[in-house]
């Protein structure tokens, strides 16, 4: 679909008064049944949490295709690397702060180190996970997962795009990383929605600034981008739910337009979203830029809005970024 019909679409779907608020982790689930159907090689783990990962739904309907670990994560990555050796397909699921982080060694030696075709399911990550707290929100589990050789890391913007990417993982011939939330959070995108692994996707055109989001703050890139248009700041605000690879050929056509660029990502600032288009631009193409995302903290226990905000996460804070990078652009 050409860009400007892409655009024009999700500027269609951006109606706050149509928006439907949906968990992105339903989109795991949903994903997951339809790979049940239609995949016989696809089987699901999970680390006693298959009813906050929605890997119940896969278990109900598919048992003998479904392994209930116990609190036991490394030992899970085990079994799903053996199921792999085997010509399975494994996706395995927990909080991302226990997979991957608990178990990332695991990972790392029986996994990516073999690219074998395990799919990690991260889900309640980022702050607005809510009451739960520190011990429960991951900030750190996309730079564990995009150093790693063979890993592919997507952080799908809602519950549609989380039920596509599911499936397009199942596909993929190594380990894959899924990064999903527990809050309800608005459904920007539907089925026609153009989604490919590796594929960013331009949901706003502009010619002022490039905002390049991830995950559910890409709705707050969209709203930042609709309160700058109000002052004739034009922003071209990009999907990039794959974070690895990178989508370097759809960021540098964006930025050689618009010359100034702010990261926006549920994540710390350090070795995420930010930090991979860093590292392409100051090679490729340096200009100014900031990043919106978690400066070296970690979370704390709050209703998931009341988070966002405190954390600094949402539209006011990245309009606040657009316009202190826009000075330096100048």
């Amino acid at each position: 679909m050409p860009e400007n019909k892409k655009a024009k679409l999700q500027r269609e779907l951006f109606n706050d008064k149509k928006m439907e608020l949906v968990p992105t982790r339903d989109g795991y689930g949903k994903g997951l049944l339809t790979l049940g159907k239609t995949n016989p090689r696809v089987v699901a783990l999970c680390a006693d949490l298959d009813e906050s990962t929605r890997s119940q739904w896969f278990a109900e309907k598919y048992p003998e295709r479904f392994i209930q670990m116990g609190i036991g994560e490394q030992n899970m990555v085990l079994v799903a690397a053996g199921l792999a050796n085997y010509g399975k397909i494994p996706f395995i699921a927990s909080y991302a702060t226990f997979s991957p982080g608990r178990n990332n060694e695991q990972i790392r030696t029986t996994v990516s180190l073999s690219e074998l075709p395990v799919k990690i399911a991260g889900a309640h990550a980022g702050v607005s996970v809510g009451p739960d707290g520190a011990t429960h929100q991951a900030l750190e589990d996309i730079a564990l997962m995009r150093v790693q050789p063979n890993m592919v890391v997507i952080c799908p913007c809602d519950a549609v795009e989380i039920e596509k990417a599911t499936v397009a993982a199942a596909a993929v011939h190594g380990p894959v990383y899924l990064r999903f939330g527990r809050a309800a959070s608005p459904v920007m995108t539907t089925r026609k929605t153009p989604f490919k692994i590796g594929c960013a996707e331009i949901f706003w055109t502009g010619k002022d600034i490039t905002i390049i989001a991830c995950g559910q703050l890409v709705y707050q890139a969209l709203l930042a981008a609709r309160a700058l248009a109000k002052d004739n700041i034009t922003a071209e605000v990009i999907n990039c739910h794959t974070i690895k690879p990178l989508d370097e050929k759809t960021i540098i056509a964006s930025v050689k337009k618009t010359r100034a660029v702010v990261t926006v990502e549920e994540h710390q600032i350090a070795g995420g979203l930010g930090s991979a288009v860093a590292e392409t631009l100051v090679q490729r193409l340096p200009v100014p830029m900031e990043f919106v995302g978690v400066r070296d903290r970690f979370g704390e226990s709050g209703e998931p809005d009341e988070l966002l905000q405190k954390f600094g996460l949402t539209s006011p804070y990245i309009v606040t970024a657009v316009r202190k990078v826009l000075k330096r652009k100048k």
